[in-house]
């Protein structure tokens, strides 16, 4: 096994991309702000903070398809463990958090009746060490509680052996770990080798188109004030003719003009009234954009399109989100099981081999629910299938394919 590298060295780890992890929540939670590139904006518009809320749904389009339900060929009752820490919010928070800032960690500790807690904390609070055949930690920290300037003041290091507790940087406490591997466990979206704690789903791409999107919505905003009241002009008034009130005359429905000792008179006109539509057809090619960089569809970012007339027409539509869930699901799956092993060798103070757990996998509920047309072909299909081979279709099986 590597060699332990220590605290200080995952501190300045964290320390690096912490940056990284809080511009990608800002794009989440719509607290950005985009630097104008326009030098021709007016100064009292200035205070307009237009938002976007695509990466978010980027995020929640997935994390709402992706529930996990339970495990499944569980023989150390991890699903036991999981009810007791609230499976549903615990587990929905972890990949929520992991979807956003490409890896999230679940904190395993021993609670006052000596069962395991497990603790989702997000990608900007935790790092570790990884063992790339595992996906476990080799070592690990946490900051478990920041003051209201944001800095740590109760921080946690994990290794195979203990973790330790340290408050405003002096050690207090201290804990043995009956299990083989650290007990703050990575739940990884789409690691790849170049990037063993995943990619983030707000990807670059996500975040410039959203910047382009909201300049189109200030510029839009601005150009709505001349859209609503179009510029008008006089030609041939007098110098000293009784001025307007701009605002009056802008709403009044009639004006005056008298003509003068030559008999001539002021020419009223309007120029071409500001058109929205420019604006409009900008924001559908970047929702475009950041529909194929997704995999969602124009009618998820908010444009109505043609509706398809069947489930199956939505399905076919959603297909590279279908991928995306199930490509998320096997990830996830991984650190979710590696979670419950080592909360079970907490809970029987005992290093079980991980091989006892090679056969329990996750099972998820359906990504697409199947609807009433769709259940009665499904009916259909594996009646005569239980026709052919008898013994192949179990509760559990069937529940796999259709949610019920």
């Amino acid at each position: 096994m590597p060699e332990e590298k220590g605290i200080e060295f995952l501190r300045a780890k964290l320390a690096r991309k912490s940056d990284r992890v809080r511009r990608r929540y800002n794009y989440y939670n719509m607290k950005t702000i985009v630097r104008d590139l326009s030098g021709v904006m007016p100064k009292q518009f200035s205070w307009l903070r237009p938002v976007c809320g695509w990466c978010a749904k980027a995020v929640d389009s997935v994390s709402q398809r992706v529930r996990f339900e339970a495990f499944v060929d569980d023989n150390l009752d991890m699903n036991g463990i999981f009810d007791m820490n609230s499976r549903s919010i615990l587990t929905r928070s972890a990949i929520s958090s992991a979807l956003t800032t490409s890896c999230s960690f679940i904190y395993i500790s021993a609670g006052a009746d000596g069962y395991p807690r497990m603790q989702s904390i997000d990608g900007g609070n935790a790092t570790g060490t990884l063992d790339p055949t595992t996906q476990m930690l080799i070592e690990g920290y946490a900051v478990l509680e920041r003051n209201e300037e944001g800095l740590p003041e109760a921080e946690a290091y994990f290794t195979a052996d203990r973790t330790e507790i340290y408050r405003d940087g002096v050690l207090t406490d201290e804990y043995d770990n009956p299990a083989p591997y650290a007990l703050l466990v990575p739940i990884i979206y789409h690691p790849d080798p170049t990037r063993p704690f995943g990619r983030s789903r707000i990807s670059r791409a996500c975040m410039e188109l959203t910047d382009s999107a909201i300049r189109t919505l200030k510029r839009s905003e601005v150009s709505a004030e001349f859209y609503s009241f179009p510029q008008k002009y006089i030609l041939g008034l007098d110098s000293e003719a009784e001025q307007y009130d701009k605002w009056a005359a802008t709403i009044s429905s009639l004006l005056q003009f008298d003509k003068d000792n030559d008999g001539d008179h002021p020419v009223v006109g309007q120029f071409q009234q500001q058109s929205m539509t420019p604006y409009n057809e900008q924001l559908k090619t970047l929702a475009s954009m950041f529909a194929g960089e997704t995999g969602l569809t124009l009618d998820d970012l908010g444009f109505s399109t043609a509706n398809p007339s069947t489930p199956d027409a939505i399905r076919a539509g959603h297909e590279p989100l279908r991928l995306t869930c199930e490509a998320a699901q096997e990830d996830f799956q991984e650190g979710l099981r590696n979670a419950g092993y080592l909360a079970a060798c907490l809970r029987d103070n005992y290093a079980y081999d991980r091989s006892i757990i090679y056969k329990t996998r996750a099972l998820y509920k359906p990504i697409f629910p199947a609807d009433a047309a769709q259940l009665s072909g499904m009916g259909d299909a594996v009646n005569k299938i239980q026709q052919s081979f008898p013994d192949y279709f179990t509760e559990q099986k069937f529940h796999e394919l259709t949610g019920l």
